[in-house]
């Protein structure tokens, strides 16, 4: 999947009414609730008056684009990574940080209290080794210097959770009860603009697009923490940046997202857009970066995903796809994808599937991330 803003619906039901009780007061604190719904079909219905919509091509401008878009409703910043510590322990991570806009017009109040917009993180460690599988989350309401992002110097954060950096390097640091990840992370290719040239359609209807790049072999390094042992790793990152004032078609039901980082040197992003009733949405996507950088654009009738196995949750009972074929005939590109760890579950505001995958087909190899929604 781009990072569509259909996993704002929820959020964004659970921050409005946290917001006028008042508990958002409190920086950081964290929400635990699991109750889910129909994520697509909830966000259908939000109203975008006055927001700005990706309607058109546009010029990037870097690297003011890595800053916020307050103009636009939904906006994330999303990080995930494979990593190896040097006794050949691995890990893969997700930290991503969203900011959903109450209103369009930011009003001037006397308190420093007074948002006009709310941010929202989650922060997840896959331990390969062990088979633990930590995730939390933190909201806030973008005051008091409580929660927020900039772009000279870039930062986005919550609370200890943080993006920072100026130029092609960044630091990521996250902090929970037993894990936590301080990561360097450097850029080795160009930014890759995703879609029609950074315009990302997510259905027929006007405006219902983001505009999304990547930062597709991120050389990373740095500690990762887990319990009592913190240990030296290193690996490679991907980061999706998405801004949008949209929605999904009302048929559209999920999504499953992968990025893959090959060993030979290109990477792929592919996201499928699931129908209700079953079958794939012809606004589905991906792009082929090759090993010069160069940016192969892929339609829905360029790839086909094929699930061959299931793993059910024993939290939810949701039924995900636990192993899939990818192929890719117009590059001659065969891949079988499977999960690094099968429970990479996120049961938080709502639940959706989110975990480190190794890659294999036709003498390649690789690793990656895939998310899966709706399910």
């Amino acid at each position: 999947m781009s990072r569509i803003n259909l996993r704002f619906s929820k959020i964004f039901i659970i921050a409005i009414l946290l917001l006028f009780t008042g508990i958002l007061a409190s920086c950081g604190e964290n929400n635990s609730s699991t109750e889910t719904g129909n994520i697509a079909q909830s966000l259908s219905g939000n109203n975008t008056e006055g927001f700005k919509r990706a309607d058109s091509k546009r010029v990037f401008e870097f690297p003011d684009d890595f800053g916020p878009h307050p103009e636009f409703q939904t906006e994330w910043w999303y990080y995930t990574g494979n990593m190896s510590a040097k006794d050949g322990r691995e890990f893969g991570y997700q930290l991503t940080f969203f900011r959903r806009a109450l209103s369009p017009i930011k009003t001037k109040r006397e308190s420093n209290w007074a948002a006009s917009e709310i941010y929202f993180a989650h922060f997840a460690l896959t331990d390969i080794e062990s088979g633990h599988f930590y995730s939390n989350e933190k909201w806030s309401r973008g005051a008091a210097g409580l929660a927020g992002s900039q772009s000279d110097p870039f930062k986005v954060w919550i609370d200890n959770w943080s993006v920072s950096g100026k130029g092609e390097i960044v630091q990521l640091s996250a902090q929970d009860d037993e894990v936590s990840i301080d990561l360097t992370l450097k850029s080795k290719t160009t930014v890759v603009l995703q879609g029609d040239k950074g315009l990302s359609q997510k259905s027929g209807e006007p405006g219902n697009a983001s505009y999304y790049f990547s930062q597709t072999r991120l050389k990373t390094s740095g500690t990762i923490t887990v319990g009592e042992n913190t240990l030296d790793v290193s690996g490679l990152s991907w980061l999706d940046r998405e801004w949008s004032t949209s929605a999904l078609g009302e048929n559209q039901e999920g999504w499953d997202w992968f990025s893959i980082q090959l060993d030979d040197g290109r990477e792929i992003m592919l996201y499928q857009l699931r129908l209700k009733g079953g079958g794939v949405d012809p606004y589905s996507s991906g792009s082929l970066i090759e090993k010069d950088g160069s940016v192969k654009h892929l339609k829905a009738d360029d790839f086909e995903i094929k699930s061959t196995d299931t793993w059910k949750s024993p939290e939810t009972g949701s039924v995900y796809p636990s192993k899939w074929e990818i192929s890719i005939p117009n590059y001659n590109l065969n891949l079988t994808v499977i999960p690094l760890l099968k429970n990479q579950e996120l049961n938080l505001s709502f639940t959706y599937w989110e975990g480190a995958v190794r890659v294999t087909g036709d003498g390649l190899s690789g690793k990656g991330y895939v998310e899966l929604t709706g399910y």
